[in-house]
């Protein structure tokens, strides 16, 4: 059994990130904040891994914490967090197993901290008992004001900014949790405030936390290999250009109940097989908007893996694949869709199925045209459908 735990907090909000989802579960790439996260926690020394989730993401963070862990998952354990900080590490303090000595206390938000930054904490509460936190230099003159005027100037060369994780000896977290009366800002002034010292090691500017749009946007650059300057007091989306995907799909006939096609439900139609309802457009759409913000495919998203997906419909996928947008930061320009099939008739209702896929996704322009395709290749031997769509989308 390990000697050391990390607690991994991904209960917050994200609020000033203006999510739909939960932080910890927004997309820097295919991959969420919390999974990246914890590509840092599984690269440190060995540990037990305490993730704590907001109510309902349990399931969510679980994928997350046994992907990144590997052969490792056997160390993961999930805890529901509480409606602040404290009580969501408090939770998490609670389901650390018995023989563990020393506990590390993480954000998710700080996604790229790398594994030499645990290593140091725990080597410095190894080495001198005490708690341990890793810090940055102030750089900037930092000023006292009040009304808009300069009061003073604050000595930077005692100040420093701190980070996490940030580590104790698991008996002195444990007692000062226990006694806490108020809500601190950080696990140290929680462990000082019982009279206990904080030692500091170095930081690492990798390890900023993700608090706003231009906070995702930079880590999103840094991810990706081109990095992207820290912009702490305006948007970085005016820096990004539009940008455009293609998405492809087809099914055969042969399913069960009616056709579903175009966000339409087509009554005397033959249906299309597969693991949802079959509708070609509909997923052609998702996979052209997915690849235009580089959040993977459909497959990768909505796989059949996913049983709650099973006859699924478009209003399903469309929604969900806006939400995933808006979390990272893209809202949707137009879609256009070209479906190739022999059946059914597109012309009388292609008004209704450009209504209703826009309506699916909040009311972005969708236009969609119809081949026969001359008689040529499966759709006009009628043996099923294809659709090929270009998404555009823009900066948020």
């Amino acid at each position: 059994m390990p000697r050391v735990a990390v607690v991994v907090v991904a209960a917050g909000s994200g609020t000033r990130l203006g999510a739909s989802s939960p932080k910890a579960f927004v997309g820097l790439d295919e991959h969420t904040i919390l999974r990246h996260c914890l590509r840092g926690v599984f690269g440190a020394p060995e540990a037990q891994v305490v993730v704590v989730a907001p109510p309902g993401f349990e399931g969510e963070a679980r994928t997350d914490a046994e992907e990144a862990a590997g052969p490792r998952r056997e160390l993961v354990t999930i805890a529901t967090g509480a409606d602040t900080r404290q009580g969501s590490v408090a939770a998490g303090l609670a389901a650390v197993w018995p023989d563990v000595e020393l506990v590390l206390v993480h954000d998710a938000a700080r996604a790229l901290t790398p594994p030499e930054v645990f290593a140091r904490v725990i080597d410095a509460v190894e080495r001198t008992g005490w708690g341990a936190i890793p810090v940055l230099p102030v750089v900037d003159t930092i000023k006292r004001v009040a009304g808009g005027e300069i009061l003073g100037v604050v000595d930077r060369s005692e100040l420093a900014a701190a980070q996490t994780p940030q580590g104790f000896r698991r008996d002195i977290l444990d007692g000062a949790y226990r006694i806490a009366d108020r809500e601190y800002t950080d696990d140290a002034a929680v462990v000082a405030a019982a009279g206990h010292q904080v030692a500091t090691v170095a930081g690492d500017a990798r390890s900023f936390k993700i608090t706003t749009p231009a906070d995702l946007e930079r880590a999103r650059g840094l991810v990706a290999g081109h990095p992207v300057p820290a912009v702490p007091f305006a948007s970085a989306s005016a820096a990004r250009a539009p940008r455009v995907g293609v998405g492809t799909d087809v099914h055969a006939f042969g399913g069960e109940g009616p056709l579903r096609l175009a966000g339409l439900e087509w009554p005397g139609e033959p249906a299309l097989s597969g693991h949802s309802d079959g509708d070609a457009v509909a997923h052609a759409m998702v996979d052209a908007l997915l690849s235009a913000a580089g959040l993977g495919d459909i497959g990768g998203r909505f796989g059949t893996s996913r049983p709650e997906l099973a006859g699924a419909h478009a209003d399903v996928f469309l929604a969900r694949t806006r939400a995933l947008l808006s979390d990272a930061g893209w809202a949707i320009g137009n879609v256009a869709v070209q479906v190739q099939t022999t059946r059914p008739r597109f012309a009388a209702r292609r008004a209704e199925a450009e209504a209703a896929l826009s309506a699916a996704l909040g009311g972005a322009s969708v236009s969609l045209s119809a081949t026969t395709t001359d008689g040529l290749g499966f759709p006009g031997r009628g043996e099923g459908v294809a659709a090929f769509a270009v998404a555009l989308i823009l900066p948020a």
